[in-house]
């Protein structure tokens, strides 16, 4: 977006979203013996102020690896 000429305020992290899932590691017995599992969700805000035509074609045409995500709003 700096390349096009537009401003740019961030990256801004915003809270990390965490799901924890319990299981328990034994099938039918010990209830004391758990496992814990996380997925962390990591969010950052970019507001980009005045944007052009070309930047708004540049941020279209990015391309992510797989499980990153990108929301664009007007």
């Amino acid at each position: 977006a700096k390349r096009t000429g537009a401003k740019v305020f961030g990256p801004v992290p915003l809270p990390t979203r965490i799901e924890r899932y319990t299981v328990l590691r034994s099938p039918h017995v010990d209830k004391k013996s758990r496992e814990q599992f996380e997925i962390r969700t990591h969010k950052r805000l970019i507001d980009i102020v005045e944007p052009t035509a070309k930047t708004m074609d540049a941020l279209n045409k990015i391309n992510m690896p797989a499980g990153i995500e990108i929301k664009i709003k007007a």
